[in-house]
């Protein structure tokens, strides 16, 4: 690379990095640390920043900090080195993981790995329906009750779904007989013949165990499917048995475990 930069993108400047990821994305299975939902849900906060390189005005790569971990996606004929290089700026410490942008010096984190678990379109039953304006503090409930100290609010999903990114949004939520909301899941559509992605997904708390989970997980990937998603994947920490077990119910079969690059100790 003779002349790589790297532009920090506003949300509202994030397009030509979502349309770079599509482009990159794969068919079976994400590339790298980031797929084009990864900043689509990062999209839902005001202040979220987005990294991208390009050599001259040609995008080979794509990041954002998450907490302490960079994540990255570069192109297939990009130089890894040259970018671990200019990202050493943003590994300041306390910022000791890389997830998909090897860094020289750096081993792979011994303590937890991803798994990343790939489904192929199927005819499904679901019970899961869109989720359309009227549903939308619903499904941000589902997901406050679902992640212990969760953020989302109805504003922030709003946020989320004018940004850039609302294009290849698909949600979808589940209730129960009686009406409750049970479950939800958010997937990301990355182009006809492409691999689309689950992020994230949850189930209520009061109504884990009766398959709602399950039913937002294949309701969301039967509409990717619809729109054209060659596959849809989902990753999970491979300790997270509970997790693994919903997709594999699913159909979702195991592609790879990831390891972020992690900062010697």
């Amino acid at each position: 690379m003779t002349s790589l930069a790297r532009h920090q993108l506003s949300p509202a400047e994030t397009g030509p990095a979502l349309r770079a990821l599509c482009e990159w994305t794969p068919a079976d299975a994400p590339a790298g640390g980031l797929h084009p939902g990864d900043v689509g849900w990062l999209l839902r906060l005001d202040d979220a920043a987005v990294h991208l390189w390009t050599d001259g005005e040609v995008p080979v790569a794509v990041g954002f900090l998450d907490g302490p971990v960079l994540r990255v996606t570069a192109a297939p004929d990009a130089d890894l080195g040259a970018l671990a290089a200019d990202a050493e700026e943003l590994l300041v410490p306390g910022n000791d993981w890389s997830d998909g942008l090897p860094v020289p010096g750096w081993e792979p984190e011994q303590e937890e790995s991803w798994l990343v678990l790939s489904w192929t379109p199927r005819p499904v039953v679901s019970r899961a329906e869109p989720v359309g304006a009227a549903m939308t503090a619903d499904r941000v409930l589902v997901h406050r009750e679902a992640f212990a100290g969760s953020t989302f609010t109805v504003e922030r999903h709003r946020t989320m779904m004018r940004s850039p990114a609302a294009g290849l949004a698909c949600e979808t939520l589940v209730r129960t007989p009686a009406g409750e909301p049970a479950a939800a899941a958010t997937g990301w559509f990355a182009g006809r013949g492409r691999c689309g992605l689950l992020e994230p997904v949850g189930t209520h708390p009061d109504h884990r165990g009766h398959g709602y989970g399950r039913d937002a997980v294949l309701g969301t990937c039967a509409a990717l499917a619809r729109r054209g998603a060659s596959a849809v994947a989902v990753m999970t920490p491979s300790a997270n048995g509970a997790a693994v077990a919903l997709y594999r119910s699913a159909g979702f079969t195991v592609v790879r475990e990831n390891r972020d690059w992690a900062r010697p100790r």
